[in-house]
């Protein structure tokens, strides 16, 4: 049976996750089952039981602030924290073999290449968005932008809670990576925001804008401004268990995986 560790266990994610994976079964019919649960050393929810934590019965796993304690004996850890505690966790993951999803964001460059040198050992997926409908967003924002790279204004908005810390959101982020890619344009060429007198739109400009307020879950939009015309490709999450079923599909992909770097697409074989 395999089995998962949840770090960021007191998080509003983490406690969805072990909440929806007592009824949580894979593709093939399998459980994925919660063997520890990972805080703050500091954190108020040390000592509790993870089940009670998750608003449901008791499932006999303290959430501890010792990093070896959660993980040993799972298959697979699943981080939802932040990205020093990501950090720490893939390291711990990867002295004891423990394969490791991150769906923590706001990670840096140097934070990302780190984490990723971990799947020389170990099975990882760092994903800044799990759900299926973003990631269906992903490749139709590829296809768009490769049909439509001369002529059209390319603009990303996402909106989300006010509790959020990150900004533009992971899902934002990897949107202005995709379209990059596919533009073939160059980070120089993104504007995040504008104000006072910026001037005429650049015709290269992707311009990537955040919004925070009240209890919105997640919004994002890419937009393709022509000429008497414009296309808006748009995902807007209702609620947090798309992502944490997201993530305990992918938990128990990578329960199974050979060491390496896999994205959601390996996970939903598109």
């Amino acid at each position: 049976m395999n089995s998962f560790a949840m770090v960021g266990a007191g998080g509003r994610m983490g406690r969805t996750i072990i909440r929806l994976s007592r009824d949580f079964t894979d593709r093939r019919g399998a459980p994925l089952t919660l063997s520890g649960a990972l805080e703050r050393a500091d954190s108020p929810h040390a000592g509790q039981d993870a089940g009670l934590l998750s608003g449901g019965p008791e499932l006999g796993v303290l959430v501890t602030g010792d990093a070896e304690t959660a993980l040993r004996g799972a298959r697979v850890a699943i981080d939802f924290s932040a990205p020093e505690s990501s950090l720490a966790a893939a390291r711990v993951c990867r002295r004891l073999g423990v394969g490791l999803v991150v769906g923590s964001t706001g990670l840096t460059p140097a934070e990302r290449s780190e984490l990723e040198s971990a799947a020389a050992d170990i099975p990882l997926l760092i994903a800044p968005n799990m759900s299926l409908g973003v990631n269906i967003l992903f490749h139709l924002t590829a296809v768009a932008a490769e049909a439509l790279a001369n002529g059209y204004d390319v603009e990303v908005t996402e909106a989300h809670h006010h509790h959020k810390k990150d900004a533009p959101s992971g899902t934002a982020v990897r949107l202005k990576e995709i379209l990059l890619e596919t533009l073939k344009r160059s980070e120089a060429d993104v504007t995040y925001g504008r104000s006072g007198m910026p001037g005429a739109r650049p015709a290269r400009e992707i311009g990537v804008h955040a919004l925070r307020g009240g209890d919105v879950i997640g919004d994002h939009t890419v937009f393709f401004f022509g000429e008497g015309e414009r296309i808006e490709l748009t995902h807007r999450a209702t609620s947090r268990e798309t992502f944490a079923r997201g993530a305990l599909n992918a938990g128990a992909f990578i329960a199974g995986a050979a060491p390496g770097l896999y994205s959601m697409r390996d996970v939903l074989g598109v």
